[in-house]
């Protein structure tokens, strides 16, 4: 494998190019789950049924704004995987019985549970495998990267495993179903568990490949921290109705009332503008992706 230098110079459009490009990168990644049989089949579904991938999109933002010529595409990947597999475990009849996810039926609808729950694995061992390649291809990189892959190969490791496991998305799956109690601070844990860990995944990933600093990196944390909060808000913003109508408790509108919800949300998207400022990734790509999100909460 060699590496590989961004293509896309930075620019206000580049959310989309880089959107773009996560397609195309999952489109030829298809292959790589074996032969095609049922359950290559749903991994395929689970993974072209649409969204905004800005998990994955961020990787790339972040290696475009670093500026080290880096290819992240695998570490990109790992990220969509491991959101696409907490999906599909998410919906099962067990968990959350969703009958749709982006207006499509979910992947135990059409393949049924036990291959849902199948891919699901199969997904999340990819992405671990994914984070492995990229640190291959970084070991092609020019000096000093190509000698930095191992640590960023370790840190990604850790950062996964823990922001996928109990203390991370699985762990908020659960509290999620098994609330100690309805208040607005096991809401936010819910949030931080299930939303917020995952985009630390994808800011974690796309600055130790993308070649940032190790000593910047719990401020890159508080800036996924930050993005996330602001993400999960406005999505509670948008499907409160929705919510409501399912009895769905997790919604941190239905605790603190909308005109408090948008204000949390301000803060924390200033808050997450000020860490790109000092991260120095506010570029225009970042800019666009924040007026997304606010337009995503009005």
């Amino acid at each position: 494998m060699s590496s590989q230098l961004l293509k896309t110079p930075p620019s206000s459009s580049s959310f989309y190019s880089q959107k773009d490009r996560i397609e195309r990168e999952i489109a030829r990644c298809i292959s790589s789950f074996g032969e095609k049989n049922k359950l290559r089949d749903a991994v395929e579904y689970a993974l072209t049924t649409g969204g905004k991938r800005f998990r994955p999109v961020i990787v790339f933002l972040i290696a475009e704004a670093l500026q080290n010529g880096l290819d992240v595409s695998d570490a990109a990947l790992s990220v969509e995987f491991f959101h696409t597999a907490s999906l599909i475990a998410d919906d099962l009849p067990s968990m959350d019985n969703e009958e749709e996810r982006r207006g499509k039926p979910t992947v135990h609808k059409v393949f049924g549970e036990t291959i849902a729950l199948l891919s699901s694995y199969a997904l999340i061992t990819a992405a671990f495998e994914r984070i492995h390649k990229n640190a291959l291809v970084m070991q092609e990189a020019p000096p000093p990267f190509s000698s930095y892959s191992d640590r960023a190969c370790v840190i990604a490791l850790e950062s996964a495993a823990r922001c996928a496991g109990i203390l991370g998305a699985t762990g908020g799956q659960f509290l999620d179903l098994f609330p100690p109690d309805l208040s607005l601070e096991t809401v936010k844990q819910v949030i931080f568990k299930k939303t917020v860990t995952l985009f630390e995944g994808s800011f974690v990933l796309g600055w130790v490949f993308g070649g940032g600093e190790i000593a910047e990196l719990e401020q890159v944390k508080k800036a996924a921290y930050h993005f996330g909060m602001a993400f999960q808000i406005a999505d509670d913003i948008t499907d409160v109705l929705r919510d409501e109508k399912k009895q769905n408790e997790m919604n941190i509108v239905r605790f603190i009332g909308e005109e408090r919800a948008r204000l949390i949300f301000q803060e924390e998207m200033s808050k997450f503008k000020q860490a790109l400022i000092q991260l120095k990734l506010d570029t225009p790509s970042f800019e666009k992706l924040c007026a997304m999100l606010e337009k995503h909460a009005t």
